[in-house]
């Protein structure tokens, strides 16, 4: 039985949630082809993780969602669950870092979910992801100034929206958030190494009311991307969103410098193909040029628009925006070898959230599945973890050091 058709009978109720889990790996169709030249983008790789996949031994989550079931899953849940990934890194070893957004969506609903960084091991020769590994984000120092909603201080859903990733110089991390927003600083253990650092002139609504200010800045618009030079010592978060009094479909994307942890000064215009536009990761490719993920706000039949470009602030053309260039249309990537059961025109209808750069002609996307709201593969059926890889059939040209 091939992975198309489990869904579909999960979604008819011949069979539960927990067959399709047990199931996935042993799909049928392959989920892997050998790389070889492309002519257009074209999918390599698939694999998935189950929805209903916990951090084993961890607290009850999800209490404030209500008792009412939510796409077949009950609700609260009986321990954290592996999902939302927003960022991810890759280890060079076959397991990637995933960092989970705030768990379910804002600060009223997410005390109870744990932030955390999870290890994965995607298969894509059986079409699986393990989960070997992870650690939750904490402030046992006190860095952060104002009251946590745990007092031991593990960082949780109600204090901070992670939605981007770096790797520090240090071995550690940097974390981009929304709720500031802020970019975080992190030991490779998920500790706070020091104070969060707002974004000069940007003040989200969740920053603003615990600080009496006035925000300029919509609700989940903070920092989604954050990309990090090829040599570390500069970072560079962009804003899903517009900040009051910029255009509707401008960006701002940043320059922060890691050696004095400061912001320079330095900034750039991204602007969306159209208004309602978001963005959702950018990783650089060199010193100027960037991948950015921007995509519209819909799933399943609805969605539309799922792009990858790579954007260059030197601003060629001087129209005072980065140059954009499409390389990748999710919503369009060929299959010839129909991996994993899927057409020969391979759709991501998700929400496509992380975004990696493996080696010069390969890019690798992971998307939050907003657990367990979104059901954008198959209606009615809560969104698995997906990892997907996409040749290109022209060379990224990448700075040597991206690739190490």
């Amino acid at each position: 039985m091939n992975l198309i058709n489990i869904y579909r009978y999960a979604v008819q109720g011949i069979i539960g949630a927990g067959t399709v889990a047990m199931t996935l790996a042993f799909a049928g169709a392959p989920a892997h082809a050998d790389d070889a030249y492309v002519t257009v983008p074209t999918l390599t790789g698939w694999a998935a993780l189950p929805s209903e996949t916990y951090v084993a031994g961890s607290r009850p989550s999800g209490d404030a969602l209500g008792g009412t079931p939510v796409h077949g899953i009950p609700v609260p849940f009986p321990n954290q669950p592996v999902q939302g990934f927003s960022g991810g890194l890759h280890n060079k070893d076959g397991t990637y870092d995933a960092l989970s957004d705030n768990g379910y969506g804002t600060t009223a609903n997410s005390a109870d979910f744990l932030l955390r960084v999870h290890r994965i091991a995607p298969d894509t020769g059986t079409g699986a992801i393990d989960v070997v590994g992870g650690f939750y984000l904490t402030d046992p120092d006190g860095h952060v100034g104002w009251e946590l909603t745990r007092p031991d201080r593990a960082l949780t859903g109600a204090d901070f929206d992670p939605e981007s990733i770096a790797r520090a110089a240090d071995g550690g991390y940097w974390i981009g958030e929304e709720f500031g927003p802020y970019l975080l600083h992190v030991d490779r253990a998920g500790r706070l190494l020091a104070p969060p650092v707002p974004m000069p002139g940007v003040t989200a609504p969740e920053t603003a009311d615990r600080a009496g200010v006035k925000a300029n800045l919509d609700t989940s618009n903070g920092i989604e991307g954050l990309a990090a030079s090829p040599d570390g010592r500069f970072l560079y978060p962009l804003l899903e969103g517009p900040v009051a009094g910029d255009g509707a479909r401008d960006l701002r994307f940043s320059e922060f410098d890691t050696r004095n942890s400061t912001y320079t000064g330095k900034r750039w215009t991204y602007r969306l193909d159209r208004a309602g536009m978001v963005v959702s990761d950018v990783v650089a490719l060199d010193a100027d040029r960037f991948l950015v993920i921007e995509h519209d706000g819909f799933l399943g039949e609805h969605a539309e628009t799922k792009r990858i470009y790579i954007a260059d602030r030197r601003d060629r053309n001087r129209d005072g925006v980065m140059d954009k260039t499409v390389i990748t249309n999710l919503m369009n990537v060929a299959n010839p070898e129909q991996i994993a059961g899927f057409r020969a025109t391979f759709t991501f209808p998700l929400q496509p959230e992380g975004l990696i750069v493996l080696d010069d002609l390969t890019i690798a996307v992971l998307n939050d599945n907003n657990f367990p709201g979104s059901a954008g593969r198959y209606h009615g059926v809560a969104d698995y973890s997906e990892f997907i890889t996409i040749r290109l059939p022209k060379s990224l040209e990448a700075d040597p050091r991206v690739l190490r």
